[in-house]
């Protein structure tokens, strides 16, 4: 495997690619009790669209979320009990445009890898356990599309863009799982779970040629090429719908508010636009900001307010949401403050705290095996590493924060969502 060292963070990156394309990192943490592994496939609920043999295919909504939960199921039980009873804590999750496995442990490491990779390589459905799939996560659906936090942040995905797939939900709807087979399972597992597409992330106290030796007895060996995807046209106007209203059981209103950002592509460059983003929204109405302290002064937002920026290889927004009795008011506030940086210019002393906070923070996340794992295996897909991000944080100026403002945060770009006592 090739070793490389951060000096800096005091930590090492090894990578090894097997010969079917799959891509296998280990990040060593000596003397460290808890393990952690996480093996991802890039495909998540936005990629609805793509070609398999020579043929465009369109799936429905949900159908990635519906396939994490079905690949549990084993010809011999569920692999979730056979972690468990090895002592590992597994789970599983779907987001846009990815899809991971993943256990922790304290012992038993190679077994539970073992495990891990077999059942994620080795699909078994039945049309029986479809059906029966079906109305557990109709349930879910169903539980979810009654939570105002997940009604205010699609209804501004939805304001953000007018069809790219992340407006909608990774779990689906009621009518769009029901279109799920059993086939169709398998020909998605066929076409997205191809080591060629896949990760395989490992952290703490391992040997990482064990886990590539490992990684390449249990899969198949032959490379396919991953396939190919699509989210449809880009959207020409900036905002879709600028406002969006509904009325349900909250005491007080909520809202997010949120501007779209073209992608910034693969690499460095992807992990540049992410830092930017988030300095820039914490620039203007993070925690520490005159903004926001006045506007919790003034009782316009609560403790819950939050603000960042989101971002995939698809698609990536700017938000800025929480409880508050008057959004409208917050909205207008963080597009005066946007006007008035831009006009006074980027304090210096201000931003280079915002620096060392994220600095602080990209190193503490380093402690967090969990955290490590996850980040590394999400960043593997934008065509980077966790571990530069420090690097690439230290570059970031001022000027870049501005810039990132005036293109990515002017008033006409913003779409406001609001959820209203009833």
């Amino acid at each position: 495997m090739e070793k490389k060292r951060y000096e800096v963070l005091g930590e090492t990156l090894y990578t090894g690619t097997l010969s079917n394309g799959l891509t296998v990192y280990v990040i060593p943490k000596h003397n460290y009790e808890k393990k952690y592994a996480f093996f991802a496939t890039g495909y998540g609920g936005a990629d609805r669209r793509f070609q398999l043999d020579g043929t465009w295919r369109d799936t429905p909504a949900g159908i990635a979320h519906f396939l994490e939960h079905e690949l549990f199921d084993t010809e011999t039980g569920n692999a979730l009990a056979d972690l468990a009873a090895n002592g590992a804590q597994p789970n599983a999750f779907t987001s846009a445009e990815l899809t991971a496995y993943y256990f922790e442990c304290t012992d038993g490491f190679e077994k539970n890898l073992k495990t891990l990779l077999d059942f994620v390589s080795t699909p078994y459905f039945t049309a029986e356990s479809v059906v029966k799939e079906q109305g557990i996560i109709g349930q879910e659906i169903g539980m979810v599309e009654d939570t105002p936090g997940y009604v205010v942040y699609f209804n501004l995905l939805k304001g953000l863009y007018a069809t790219h797939p992340v407006r909608d939900s990774v779990a689906g709807t009621v009518e769009s799982i029901g279109q799920i087979t059993a086939k169709t399972l398998y020909d998605l597992h066929r076409a997205f779970y191809r080591p060629s597409n896949m990760v395989l992330c490992a952290v703490g106290d391992i040997d990482p040629e064990q886990v590539l030796k490992t990684a390449r007895a249990i899969l198949p060996s032959d490379y396919h090429e991953p396939p190919v995807k699509d989210y449809g046209p880009l959207d020409e106007s900036p905002v879709i719908k600028a406002r969006t209203e509904v009325s349900m059981a909250v005491s007080k209103p909520l809202f997010f508010a949120g501007t779209r950002v073209p992608p910034g592509g693969r690499g460095i460059a992807c992990l540049k636009q992410e830092l930017i983003g988030h300095l820039a929204t914490q620039y203007l109405a993070g925690t520490s900001s005159p903004l926001y302290i006045r506007l919790y002064g003034e009782g316009l937002i609560a403790s819950d307010f939050s603000c960042g920026f989101l971002s995939g290889l698809s698609h990536a927004i700017t938000e800025f949401g929480g409880e508050s009795r008057d959004p409208d008011k917050v909205l207008e506030e963080i597009k005066t403050e946007a006007i008035k940086t831009l006009a006074d210019g980027i304090d210096e002393a201000r931003f280079n705290r915002l620096k060392k906070a994220a600095s602080g923070q990209l190193i503490r996340g380093l402690d967090n095996v969990e955290h490590l794992c996850y980040e590394q295996t999400a960043s593997h897909f934008l065509g980077a590493s966790v571990l530069d991000r420090h690097a690439v944080l230290a570059e970031i100026t001022g000027a870049d924060v501005l810039e990132f403002i005036t293109a990515h945060l002017q008033a006409e770009q913003f779409a406001i969502s609001i959820v209203n006592p009833l």
